[in-house]
This record gives C-alpha cells, structure tokens and sequence, in this order.
C-alpha cells in the first residue's frame, strides 16, 4: 500500500469518527430537550445539595483538624512551661516544712508536695506515729494557726487505708492538707476531735463506712447504719450480705 493510500484510509476514519462524535452529541441534546423541565431541575436540585453536603463536611473536618492542633500546641506549651513556674504557694509549703521538722523532726514527715491538681494546695504526708504531733504543731503554733478543720475523710486504696485532712489558717490565709496511710488490715490512727471539735463526726463516719479506729475519740459510733450492720460498705472488698441492697 502506499503512502497516499494510507493517508485517504485516515482521512475517512478521521471523518466517520467525527460523524459519529457530532451524532451522539445531536441525540444528548435532543435527549435532553425531551426531558420534563421538571425533572431537570430536582437533578439540579440534588446535585446542588449533595455539592453543599460535601463542602460542609469538608470545612467541619477541617475544623475539627484545626481545635485538634490547637489542644495539641496548648498542651506542650503548657507542658513545656510547668517546671518553669513554681506554684505561688511553694514558699508557704517551705515555711511550713522547715516549722515542722524544727519542731516535730526531721523524719516526721514522709513527703510534702504542691498539690496541682487541687488548686496548688499544700500538701503534706505525715507518719503514722507523727501525725497528730504534726496536727497538734499546726495547730496551736501562733505562726501558723491552722485553727480550722474544712474537711476529714477517709479512702480504701486496697493497698493501704488513707486519711485527708484539710485545715486554713486565717493568719497565712492559706490552706493545707495534711495525708496519712494506713495499715489496711489494722487501721488505726489519733482522733483529731481534741485539737478541732470539727472532726467529730467525720471521724465517726470514716469509722462507719471504713471501720477506721480513732483513739481517744470521745465518742467513736456508727452514724449513717446501724450498730447491726456487717461490715464497711465504702471498703472495695465489701460484699452487702442482703444483695439487694
């Protein structure tokens, strides 16, 4: 075959193929013309629609991507700043510390921390044999004067029992928590009641719902059950004897 052969058999392709382009699209058109103007404009509709549900997703997925960057970058400034900025309450939990090892010992306390978590309290964790010679210490000393018990309570940790004390001083305008564990299996401890009258009843409570013992406690009884009851319901061992309790 030769050349100019060649070249007239791809001319007609070319053009019945450009026929057959320009056909199809003569029939789309009348197609479409056919078509009830009504339906045409609920396709329009839905495509409209499925367009701005697919936009409004977008943006909230977006959305969501920016406040997770923004958490992210919050928590790792906030982070990376924490060992940078003592808590404004650090000096007074040092006053108080050096008071107490002056005058109770060195070995009274087990730790002393500033409780983040519970707006920078003060905290202090004392000895079993040392926490009420701590308590009477703070108490009574004219410096300090934590002459107000806000709060007593006890906790079962399974691996010990513990006991929170909270106390303010209206001479440092500050408050202070004073911690203490416990044998679980014996859990005994002074009463406050001598130094604040305030732990009365808290303490009868931890005694009820914990079977925490105070010594010397004027008048350790059962407040919330009664003297029949079995066992100590806020203990994460106890088993009610009546399950439908």
């Amino acid at each position: 075959m030769s050349e100019k052969e060649d070249l007239v058999k791809q001319k007609a392709a070319a053009a019945a193929k450009a026929k057959a382009a320009a056909l199809a699209r003569k029939k789309a058109k009348a197609e479409s013309a056919e078509k009830p103007e009504g339906e045409t404009d609920i396709a329009k509709q839905k495509a409209a629609a499925a367009a701005a549900k697919a936009k409004a997703i977008a943006a909230a997925k977006a959305k969501v991507a920016a406040a997770a960057k923004t958490r992210t970058t919050v928590k790792e400034s906030t982070e990376d700043n924490t060992p940078d900025e003592p808590s404004p309450n650090q000096a007074k939990l040092d006053r108080i510390v050096h008071a107490i090892e002056r005058h109770v010992g060195q070995e009274a306390l087990i730790d002393h921390y500033i409780n983040r978590l519970s707006k920078d309290v003060p905290t202090l964790v004392a000895n079993p044999d040392t926490y009420f010679s701590i308590a009477k210490f703070l108490r009574n000393d004219e410096q300090l004067n934590f002459s107000y018990l806000s709060e007593l309570h006890g906790t079962d940790f399974e691996s010990h029992m513990e006991i929170y004390v909270h106390l303010h001083s209206f001479n440092m305008n500050q408050s202070v928590a004073l911690k203490v564990k416990l044998d679980r299996d014996s859990p005994i401890i002074p009463s406050l009641v001598p130094l604040w009258s305030g732990a009365n009843w808290p303490e009868c409570e931890a005694y009820d719902l914990l079977g925490i013992n105070f010594q010397e406690h004027p008048d350790l009884k059962r407040i919330l059950l009664g003297d029949d009851w079995k066992g100590y319901p806020l203990r994460k061992d106890y088993q009610p004897y009546d399950v439908e309790v």
